[in-house]
């Protein structure tokens, strides 16, 4: 009961921030280590990020550091995940509007 307790607007605002935040800082750390030719984030992490609420951060990672911007499969795979994450957020708004 405690869980549904914290699920209140400003928490799960607060919580979708600090997602594309940090989603938003992997992409410049990955540029940074890319141009240094050292340790990069994995590939798998980016999307993963994305996928748990951080596009908005990812797109903004990419369009500011212009990074992995014409890469393939990752670039598709963001365009899906962005989809995904936006049919999702118009059947839950209609739910809630309901």
């Amino acid at each position: 009961m405690e869980l549904i307790a914290c699920l209140t607007l400003p928490n799960i605002v607060a919580a979708f921030a600090a997602v594309n935040v940090w989603t938003f800082m992997l992409f410049g750390l990955d540029r940074i280590r890319a141009e240094e030719g050292s340790w990069r984030v994995a590939e798998a992490t980016l999307l993963m990020w994305s996928f748990i609420g951080g596009s908005m951060g990812a797109y903004a990672g990419r369009a500011i550091f212009r990074h992995k911007t014409r890469k393939q499969p990752f670039s598709s795979n963001l365009h899906q995940i962005a989809i995904v994450q936006g049919i999702a957020s118009a059947i839950a708004g209609g739910w809630f509007l309901a």
